[in-house]
C-alpha cells in the first residue's frame, strides 16, 4: 500500500511540475522544480513544433544545476512564470554556463512569441543582456502567466541547466558580490604571475617561468569559463573564441606539469617519472592539434582533456608520495597547494555532474582551489627564492675564492711568462749590442736587424703584460728622478735609424728649456713616446716622421711637456678614429697583416697618459698622415751636482769595484760578462744560484750584488732574505743588491724592494742603465769600502 502511495506522489509531483506555473512571489520551492527538459538530439526543432508537439517526452530537472555532460545535442527546457500581482514585474534569469555556444529564450503569451538571444558564439552586442553570463531579462505583465522555453546548443562541451531567477534588486546585489569576488581572484592571479616572471628574469630559474605562465594560463582559463574572453577579447564570437577554453586548459595543464617537473627535480631524480611526464606532453600536443582539425575531433577533446587533467594531477600526487616515501624533502607549502588544487577541481567536476548542491562555494570551487593553490605555491616559491639566495651566496663565496686563486695563478703565470720571454730576449739583445759596438763587424747590418726585431718583440711582450695590469687596474707609476733629455735622445736615435732604413726622413726638435731632472716614471714616459713613434714609422711608407717637444714652465715647480708627433703615413678615416684607443684595434683594421702589431699600443698609451694626469689628441686624414698631441706635466727637480762614478778612471778613487753576478742562464751570464768586462778596474764573479752566492759572500768581500730572482737550488728572494737578516754578518747586511730579472711584473718590483733590495732592473739589460744604477748606489759602495 505504501509503495502505491509513493508512486502516486511521484506522478502527482511530475504532473504538478509540468502543468503548474512558478510565481516568484508566492510559489514554494525553486524554479527548477517547476521545469522539465528534453534532449532533441540533432533534431533542429522550431519553437512552434516544440511548443505544440504533445508527443515529446519532457523529463523533470534533477537539481538546481542539472548537468547533461559533454554533448553536441539540442536541449530544450520549458516552464511557466506567473505574475499574480497588479503590477508588471521584471526578473533576470541566469542559466547555462557562460561558455554555452547558443542559448535562446522564447516567451510565449497566447499566439505571441518573443525571442531573446545569448551565448558566446553570437556577437556580444546581440545578447539581450550584455553581460558575461548567459542572462535574460523577463518582463511579466500584471495578472499574467507566461510560457517560457529555453534552447541550448554547444559544440561538445558540458551543458549545465541552472535556473536562477532574480528580481532587479537581488540581481544587482548578486552581481556586485560576484564582481568583487572575481576582482580579488583575478587580481591575485595577475599579481602572482607578474611577480614570478620578474623573478625568472632576474634569477633565470625555470621554475619561476613555468609557474608564472601557469598562473596566467589559469587566469585565462577561468576568464574563458566566466565569459570575459568573449566580452573583452573576442566579442564577435568565432573560431578562436569557441576554442578558448580548450586552448587555455591545455596550456595550464602543460605549464603545471613543467613547473612541477622542475620544482620537484623530476628530470634529475626520477627518470622513470620523467617518461610519464613526457607521455602526457605528447598527449597534450595531440589534443592541441585535434582542436583545429574538425568538429568531430573538437568534440572528442572536451572529455579527453578533462581526463588527461585528472591523470596529470594523479601523476603529480604520485611523484610527491614517492618522494616522501623515499624521504626526499618536499616543501610543505607545495604539498598543501597541490591538495587545494585537487579539492577545487574535484568540487568543480562533481558540481558539473550534479553530485554536489548548487551554491556559491560549489559553483566557484575551481576558483577557490586555484586561489588557495596560488597562495601556497607562492609561499613554496618564496622558500625556493630563499634557497636560491643561500645557494647563490655560497656559490659567490666559492666563485670569489676561485677568482682569488685564479688571480694568484694568473699573476704567477704572467710573472713566469715575463721571465721566460725576457730571458732569451736579453741574451739576443745583449749579444747584438756587443757586436754592434764593433763598428768594423762585417755583420753589422745583420745584428742591427736582430736588435730592432728584439726591440719589437720586447715591446709586444711589455704591451701584453701592461694590458693585464690595466685590466686589473693595478698599473701604477713609479716616482724617481730621471733626465728627460737623455731618455728621449736614446729612444729617438733608435727610431731615427729605423725610419732611415725605410727611406724616411726623421726630424727631432728638442726644446732648449727642457729641465735637466724631473720626478716621474721614466720607463712609462719613454714607453708613451716609443709606442707613438712605432706607429708613425710603421704606418708611413714615404715621406717623413717628425717629433717636436716644447716645455712650458708652470707654477709649483711643474713643467708641461708638449709633444707633437706627425707623419705622412696612411692616416685614418672617422670610423677608425672612433676605435683608435680600443684594445686590439689592429684586428678591426683591414690591413691584411701588412703592418703587423697586436693593437694594444694606443690603448696603453692613453691609459699611461691619464696616469700622468695628461691628455692625448689624435688628428688624422686618410692618405695625408696623422698628428698626435700629448701633454704630460712633470715636477722639476733642482739638485746639486752629484759625484759621478768615472768607470774609466776608477783608480783615482783608489778603489777597485767588486761585483758579484748571480745568474743561472748561461747566455745571460755571457751577456753580463761582456757588459762588465769592458769597464776598467771592475772585478766581478759569476755564480749560478743563490746558494752559491751565499757561500761566495762568506769567503770574499763584494761591493755590489747583481741578483737574478728565479733560479734553481735557491732563488734570489731567499738569498736576499738571508743577507738582510744578518746571517752572513753585520758587515754584509747592508751590501748593495740590485735585482736583475726578466720578471717585469709590478708586484715583483714591490716585493724585491720590500725584501730589502736597493734597486730593480728588468731584462734585457741596457748597458747605460746598468751603469747608471751602479752610479746611484755609488755612495753606499764607498761607505762599505
Amino acid at each position: 500500500m505504501k509503495y502505491l502511495l509513493l508512486l502516486t506522489y511521484v506522478v502527482s509531483v511530475g504532473l504538478f511540475a509540468q502543468n503548474s506555473a512558478y510565481d516568484p512571489e508566492k510559489s514554494k520551492g525553486q524554479l527548477y522544480e517547476y521545469a522539465n527538459y528534453i534532449n532533441a538530439a540533432q533534431c533542429n526543432y522550431t519553437i512552434e513544433s516544440i511548443a505544440k508537439d504533445s508527443l515529446l517526452q519532457f523529463k523533470d530537472l534533477e537539481s538546481d544545476n542539472h548537468s547533461v555532460g559533454f554533448t553536441r545535442d539540442n536541449y530544450w527546457v520549458r516552464f511557466k512564470l506567473q505574475n499574480s500581482s497588479d503590477d508588471a514585474n521584471t526578473y533576470y534569469l541566469e542559466t547555462a554556463r557562460p561558455i554555452t555556444d547558443f542559448a535562446t529564450l522564447y516567451q510565449i503569451t497566447g499566439d505571441n512569441i518573443k525571442q531573446f538571444k545569448s551565448g558566446d558564439q553570437i556577437p556580444f552586442g546581440e545578447k539581450q543582456v550584455e553581460h558575461r553570463s548567459t542572462l535574460f531579462k523577463i518582463i511579466l505583465p500584471a495578472k499574467s502567466t507566461q510560457q517560457i522555453f529555453l534552447h541550448f546548443k554547444s559544440d561538445g562541451e558540458t551543458i549545465n541547466i541552472p535556473l536562477n531567477l532574480y528580481n532587479e534588486t537581488s540581481f544587482w546585489v548578486m552581481n556586485y558580490k560576484q564582481q568583487l569576488f572575481l576582482g580579488v581572484f583575478y587580481g591575485l592571479l595577475f599579481l602572482a604571475g607578474i611577480i614570478y616572471l620578474f623573478f625568472y628574469r632576474s634569477l633565470k630559474e625555470r621554475s619561476f617561468l613555468y609557474y608564472g605562465c601557469y598562473v596566467f594560463s589559469i587566469a585565462l582559463l577561468q576568464a574563458a569559463l566566466d565569459g570575459f574572453i568573449h566580452q573583452y577579447i573576442f566579442p564577435e564570437g568565432g573560431f578562436l573564441n569557441s576554442r578558448a577554453v580548450l586552448i587555455t586548459a591545455l596550456l595550464s595543464n602543460l605549464f603545471l606539469l613543467k613547473y612541477c617537473e622542475h620544482f620537484l627535480k623530476v628530470t634529475t631524480d626520477f627518470i622513470k617519472f620523467k617518461k610519464a611526464f613526457n607521455v602526457i606532453y605528447i598527449v597534450l600536443t595531440v589534443l592541441f592539434i585535434m582542436i583545429f582539425v574538425n568538429q568531430k575531433t573538437l568534440e572528442l577533446v572536451y572529455p579527453i582533456s578533462n581526463l588527461n587533467g585528472l591523470v596529470s594531477l594523479l601523476l603529480i600526487l604520485t611523484t610527491v608520495f614517492v618522494m616522501r616515501y623515499k624521504r626526499i624533502k618536499i616543501d610543505p607549502y607545495f604539498s598543501i597547494g597541490i591538495f587545494f588544487l585537487v579539492i577545487g577541481l574535484l568540487g568543480f567536476v562533481m558540481n558539473n555532474l550534479s553530485l554536489l548542491p548548487n551554491n556559491f562555494y560549489t559553483l566557484n570551487s575551481a576558483k577557490f582551489g586555484a586561489g588557495f593553490e596560488v597562495i601556497f605555491l607562492s609561499l613554496s616559491m618564496t622558500n625556493l627564492i630563499r634557497k636560491l639566495r643561500v645557494e647563490k651566496e655560497t656559490s659567490q663565496e666559492l666563485a670569489l675564492q676561485k677568482s682569488e686563486e685564479i688571480s694568484e695563478l694568473k699573476t704567477y703565470f704572467m710573472s713566469n711568462i715575463s721571465h721566460e720571454l725576457r730571458t732569451p730576449i736579453n741574451a739576443i739583445m745583449g749579444i747584438a749590442e756587443i757586436q754592434l759596438n764593433d763598428v768594423n763587424s762585417e755583420n753589422y747590418k745583420h745584428f742591427e736587424i736582430i736588435k730592432n726585431a728584439s726591440l719589437s718583440l720586447l715591446s709586444n711582450v711589455n704591451d701584453i703584460l701592461d694590458f693585464e695590469k690595466i685590466e686589473k687596474n693595478e698599473l701604477e707609476l713609479k716616482q724617481e728622478e730621471f733626465n728627460p733629455s737623455q731618455v728621449l735622445t736614446q729612444i729617438t736615435n733608435n727610431w731615427k735609424t729605423e725610419a732611415e732604413n725605410k727611406g724616411l726622413k726623421f726630424d727631432f726638435e728638442l726644446d732648449n728649456k727642457i729641465p735637466e731632472f724631473v720626478l716621474g716614471d721614466s720607463e712609462r714616459f719613454v714607453q708613451i713616446i716609443n709606442n707613438i713613434l712605432s706607429n708613425s714609422v710603421k704606418f708611413t711608407t714615404t715621406g717623413s716622421v717628425k717629433l717636436k717637444l716644447s716645455c712650458t714652465t708652470q707654477p709649483n715647480s711643474m713643467c708641461r711637456f708638449s709633444f707633437n708627433i706627425s707623419d705622412t703615413g696612411i692616416g685614418m678615416n672617422s670610423e677608425m678614429k672612433k676605435h683608435v684607443f680600443s684594445s686590439f684595434n689592429q684586428m678591426r683594421l683591414n690591413h691584411k697583416r701588412e703592418f703587423g702589431g697586436i693593437g694594444l699600443g694606443l690603448s696603453i698609451v692613453k691609459h699611461l697618459v691619464e696616469l700622468f694626469n695628461g691628455n692625448i689628441i689624435i688628428e688624422s686624414k686618410v692618405g695625408e698622415g696623422t698628428q698626435v698631441f700629448i701633454d704630460i706635466p712633470l715636477q722639476v727637480l733642482i739638485k746639486e751636482k752629484t759625484v759621478v762614478f768615472d768607470y774609466n778612471n776608477i783608480k783615482d778613487l783608489n778603489k777597485t769595484l767588486n761585483i758579484l753576478v748571480v745568474e743561472d742562464n748561461i747566455l745571460n751570464q755571457l751577456v753580463m760578462r761582456k757588459l762588465l768586462s769592458g769597464i776598467p778596474s771592475i772585478n766581478f764573479k759569476v755564480v749560478n744560484n743563490g746558494l752559491e752566492a751565499i757561500n761566495t759572500l762568506k769567503d770574499d768581500v763584494y761591493d755590489l750584488v747583481l741578483m737574478d730572482l728565479q733560479m734553481p737550488v735557491m732563488d734570489g728572494y731567499e738569498a736576499t732574505k738571508i743577507i738582510r737578516n744578518g746571517e752572513l754578518g753585520e758587515m754584509l747586511r747592508d751590501v748593495a743588491i740590485i735585482a736583475v730579472t726578466a720578471d717585469a711584473m709590478q708586484e715583483t718590483r714591490k716585493r724585491v724592494l720590500a725584501l730589502g733590495m736597493n734597486d730593480y732592473i728588468t731584462k734585457p739589460i741596457n748597458r747605460d742603465l746598468l751603469l747608471e744604477k751602479i752610479n746611484i748606489h755609488y755612495e753606499s759602495i764607498l761607505k762599505i769600502a
